[in-house]
């Protein structure tokens, strides 16, 4: 994680305690977005993915399955938010 990254991250902790942070993919943190008045952890998407790749040994299917039923499948109010740049 950069320094610059975990500036970014103690800022949304200050402006919106409640918003939620992806475990494991801290490397993969690309900002704060903006819905509504809510802020939340932004994330990479594709980032992400290889993050599984290399951590877990995974597939690229397998990792894309994963993010797509184990994290993205959960969310309510403060769940992070993942950027596809595809």
């Amino acid at each position: 994680m950069t320094d610059e990254q975990r500036a970014l991250m103690d800022e949304l902790g200050e402006i919106n305690p409640e918003a939620l942070l992806a475990d494991g993919f801290e490397d993969a943190f690309i900002g704060i977005a903006h819905q509504g008045y809510t802020s939340l952890a932004c994330y990479d998407y594709t980032q992400c993915v290889e993050l599984l790749m290399r951590q877990h040994d995974m597939s690229e299917e397998e990792a894309d399955d994963y993010m797509s039923h184990s994290v993205l499948g959960y969310a309510d109010d403060y769940t992070p938010v993942f950027l596809d740049r595809a």
